[in-house]
């Protein structure tokens, strides 16, 4: 049995895609803060970690990202989730006696437009499932928790609304870390990051190591690098995997224009 960490209680998103990733028969240990999940696939205690990668209406995850930067992690492989949030409740509970609702900020944001037609108090806390666990384990009435439904499913609670997100098109990518790395696929993806010199045209010859070689590049992002006020490092994905002779020729050059190279891995790309 398969043993993966994961950020939140069961019946988080991220067991979700655990699940799609893995199968059902996992060895599951929930963490309360994504760094635990790192450090967890580090220390060997677990074979792979699942954490929010971005998602399509907030974008990116900012503290996995500088987490990638931080440990010498590969990304094992990717999963985008449909992400539909349920209002939840205990048994018995009807929606007009909802007083309070609880959730992540995200998910709290991602259901504006229905929170605003049933107009209740909304108390943000630091996971979607962990407010249904809350909820279960308080015996809270007159309060529901918008969360998934495996997690109305694990903790016992009712539905009171399902689809309440604001966006029918919200998706989260995740990704599968690990110490190892995968083996090519059909289709692949290489996840790097990188800085460069604060000279004219730095990023401009780095963009043209991909372009020349036809490679498609299908993300970048500046983030700050933490090392200096307004020193920024840059993240990207570009399709093929690292092994591939076109992708090693370009690596060998980006070697050469860039002052900090990490590949954070190449995994099979998500349909």
């Amino acid at each position: 049995m398969v043993k993966v960490a994961f950020q939140g209680e069961r019946g988080a998103f991220s067991e979700d895609a655990a699940a799609k990733l893995f199968g059902s028969s996992i060895d599951f240990s929930p963490c309360i803060r994504l760094k635990e999940v790192f450090e967890l696939v580090s220390k060997d205690r677990v074979e792979f970690g699942v954490v929010p990668l971005e998602n399509s209406q907030a974008g990116s995850i900012n503290e996995t990202y500088d987490l990638l930067l931080a440990y010498p992690l590969n990304i094992f492989s990717e999963v985008i989730l449909r992400v539909s949030h349920c209002l939840m409740a205990l048994p018995g509970q009807k929606l007009a006696d909802i007083t309070t609702i609880y959730s992540h900020p995200q998910a709290l944001a991602q259901c504006e437009r229905f929170l605003g037609k049933v107009n209740v108090e909304t108390m943000p806390v630091y996971d979607t499932a962990g407010s249904a666990k809350m909820i279960k384990e308080k015996k809270l009435k007159n309060c529901a928790a918008i969360a998934s439904k495996r997690a109305a499913d694990i903790y016992g609670l009712e539905i009171l609304a399902p689809e309440i997100e604001t966006s029918a098109s919200n998706y989260t990518k995740f990704v599968a870390i690990s110490k190892q790395k995968a083996k090519p696929a059909q289709r692949n993806k290489t996840s790097l990051v990188f800085a460069t010199e604060h000279k004219p045209g730095s990023l401009y010859r780095i963009l043209g190591i991909f372009a020349t070689r036809n490679i498609n590049l299908t993300k970048l992002e500046s983030r700050p690098s933490r090392r200096k006020p307004w020193e920024y490092v840059f993240y990207a994905d570009f399709e093929g995997h690292i092994d591939g002779e076109v992708c090693q020729e370009a690596m060998t050059e980006l070697q050469r224009e860039t002052t900090f190279i990490k590949i954070l891995g190449s995994y099979p790309q998500a349909a």
